[in-house]
């Protein structure tokens, strides 16, 4: 029997109606049942999602085979299909997500009882990479802040540090492919910024389980930043006073900053952020970057003041 955890309770006001919640329960539960009996590939698994404010760019959407076969995650291999041809390894459940440091609640939660207090709602956000390539996916999930409130952030921390699982024996490229990459992967986030309404945990896309390739089964999305911000398979998320340290910035801090905000002006050393490919329509097709990836209304206060040439 699933127990929700005590330490997420808040107000009923907050919370998913129990009916939404009750039927949500149920669906992971047999959905769960299935999986683990080889019937139902997790990728297909249907999620209950409400509509979010947030929730379109009014562009088309990238193809859920696209988001899906085309993307980074070294630890499967450095090939933009390797995700896709080695994720399935990666065993998802059960799990559970570490929440330690400056938080009034620390403790290991089961992502059920994370997932089972607020709705998964559905949002669509432009993704940039760094690699100047971009895309459009519909994603699944719940703000950041409605799990840090929860949890209870202290006066003192300032950032927000994630850490991605490490487990060479079914993400055998923690060992080979990429031995300059310092893992497990970590990222991290000023406390302003992981409060940002944008700031997603996501848990699917297209309105199925996310899939392992794109960080099953909880991932960052940060859309104003380049998409390497977006550390996948999350087990422990920190709240510290001091600015974390994170994994591209270890491996080339001359190439990738800790901000990583979008930002047509500021070049990559060795290629042009000034415009982008959108990922299915055609290896020629380019368009101009948007400044925070268009998402400056909501961004941009942030950073007044700041050099953000100097703070890339």
């Amino acid at each position: 029997m699933l127990i929700r955890d005590p330490r997420l309770d808040v107000p009923s006001s907050e919370i998913t109606p129990k009916s939404i919640w009750l039927n949500r329960r149920a669906l992971m539960a047999g959905v769960g049942g299935l999986i683990a009996g080889g019937l139902l590939d997790a990728a297909a698994a249907p999620l209950q999602t409400v509509k979010s404010d947030l929730t379109t760019t009014g562009e088309e959407l990238t193809s859920r085979e696209d988001i899906t076969t085309y993307n980074n995650f070294y630890e499967f291999g450095t090939d933009k299909s390797d995700p896709s041809e080695n994720g399935g390894s990666l065993t998802t459940s059960p799990w559970s997500v570490t929440i330690d440091g400056l938080v009034d609640k620390p403790g290991d939660y089961a992502l059920e009882d994370i997932m089972g207090a607020q709705p998964i709602e559905e949002r669509v956000y432009r993704m940039r990479c760094v690699e100047a390539w971009s895309m459009v996916i519909p994603w699944n999930g719940f703000p950041l802040s409605a799990l840090l409130g929860r949890v209870g952030v202290q006066p003192s921390a300032k950032y927000v540090a994630f850490q991605t699982l490490l487990r060479p024996s079914e993400m055998p490229d923690q060992d080979s492919s990429f031995p300059a990459m310092p893992y497990p992967y970590v990222e991290g986030l000023r406390l302003d910024e992981a409060m940002n309404p944008l700031t997603l945990l996501a848990v699917g896309l297209y309105g199925e389980t996310l899939p392992n390739q794109n960080g099953a089964p909880l991932r960052l999305v940060v859309p104003w930043k380049y998409g390497f911000k977006g550390i996948k398979s999350i087990v422990r998320i920190s709240l510290t006073e001091t600015q974390p340290p994170t994994s591209w910035n270890m491996l080339a801090p001359s190439e990738y900053g800790f901000y990583a905000n979008v930002n047509p002006k500021v070049d990559h050393p060795r290629w042009s952020q000034a415009t982008e490919r959108r990922i299915g329509a055609g290896f020629n097709a380019r368009r101009d970057t948007l400044p925070f990836n268009g998402y400056g209304d909501f961004v941009a206060a942030m950073y007044a003041g700041m050099d953000l040439a100097q703070n890339y």
